[in-house]
């Protein structure tokens, strides 16, 4: 399953990010704490360079909690800020503002010394497409300030908000690299829905959910579905699951696509437990 997907818009995208990258102190990058190095795009290493760095490990909810602690480690050890947060959880986002002030203490006391007070910290948030940017944004200010939305795309163009005295962030569009170099990646990617879905083939992206599964956790299917799964092939589950689900075509046959649809609809939402597609302990953690 070869996965590639770089819409025009994203090369202007980043060389507006890069322009603006001079008037920035600090890049808050979001990541999906499922897969906290798929979901990052390698070019912010390069488009960051010199300036703070914090990582967001955003819908830390859908993930399970023990890799998720191994990820911000991991993190740390690269002296890079992190906070693990759900966007839509206010509650989550308390450390936020303390930890951007660690991360850009530098700066301020820079600014002090020259008898600079008060200048606004100037963030941009940075993420791939439906890492909840917005979403994040929207929860930090308290206001409808981003277009939010379930798939990527929704953010076109870069947005400067203004939180509060002390901080400004740069709202941008979701932006992937031109090429995976790793399918694995794509894959992952595909998974958590950053990729647009109707260039995919849902039922085989489904099979390697399902491998995954039966592999890192195997309970999963039998819990939600009431399956077992003992020494069955992927493309059998996935008709057991339309079987148990009443996905049928009319004359009674059964509808995998509509299946594959509603097995990667229930683990983006969380509906088949906390679960995380790689470990920091294996970076080339393969999926299947």
């Amino acid at each position: 399953m070869n996965i590639q997907w770089y819409p025009g818009h994203m090369t202007k995208a980043k060389r507006a990010m890069k322009e603006d990258m001079k008037l920035i102190d600090l890049v808050i990058e979001l990541v999906d704490a499922r897969v906290p190095l798929s979901s990052r795009n390698p070019d912010i290493d390069d488009l960051g360079a010199g300036k703070a760095r914090m990582v967001l490990l955003n819908k830390s909810d859908l993930a399970d909690e023990g890799q998720t602690a191994r990820w911000a480690a991991w993190f740390e050890d690269k002296g890079i800020h992190v906070v693990k947060i759900d966007a839509r959880n206010k509650g989550t986002l308390k450390q936020v503002q303390s930890v951007i002030q660690d991360a850009c203490k530098e700066k301020i006391e820079r600014d002090r010394r020259r008898g600079i007070l008060n200048r606004p910290i100037r963030t941009m948030v940075v993420g791939i497409p439906n890492v909840g940017k917005s979403t994040f944004i929207n929860s930090f200010a308290g206001k409808a300030c981003a277009k939010t939305g379930n798939k990527p795309g929704v953010t076109k163009g870069n947005q400067w908000i203004r939180l509060n005295k002390t901080l400004e962030l740069l709202d941008t569009p979701g932006i992937l690299w031109p090429r995976f170099e790793d399918q694995q990646v794509g894959l992952k990617l595909a998974l958590i829905g950053s990729i647009n879905d109707q260039i995919l083939n849902k039922d085989e992206l489904a099979w390697e959910l399902i491998r995954f599964l039966k592999k890192r956790y195997p309970q999963v299917l039998s819990e939600r579905f009431g399956l077992e799964t003992e020494g069955k092939e992927a493309a059998f589950i996935l008709e057991e699951i339309a079987r148990v689900r009443a996905c049928l075509l009319k004359g009674g046959d059964l509808d995998v696509s509509r299946a594959a649809a509603l097995l990667l609809d229930d683990f983006r939402a969380g509906k088949l437990g906390r679960i995380t597609l790689e470990e920091p302990e294996n970076q080339k953690d393969k999926v299947g």
